[in-house]
């Protein structure tokens, strides 16, 4: 768990210093395809990010739920995935 915490933290950073960039960009008029191809490289890097983080509630917090005997939290573990699933189609 901590390796993945690490890469995630890593790919944050990096984000981070991306969305400078971009920034700096705006604000420097720098050509519009530019700017569009970092912020996709930025929506990349955040999908991985997405995806870590997913793989990890998956592994942890889902299978002790499903695991449980307690139903109802059973349901609001799995609520809780089809709302986020359903947020990213939009």
């Amino acid at each position: 768990m901590a390796e993945h915490k690490q890469q995630s933290l890593q790919r944050l950073r990096t984000i981070e210093g991306h969305v400078r960039g971009v920034h700096r960009m705006v604000e420097e008029d720098e050509y519009c395809i530019n700017i569009l191809m970092q912020i996709n490289a930025i929506q990349k890097a955040l999908d991985q990010v997405s995806r870590i983080v997913l793989d990890q509630h998956l592994h942890g917090c889902v299978i002790t739920a499903i695991q449980s005997d307690d139903a109802q939290e059973r349901e609001r573990v799995i609520g809780e995935l089809m709302h986020v699933m359903n947020e990213q189609r939009r």
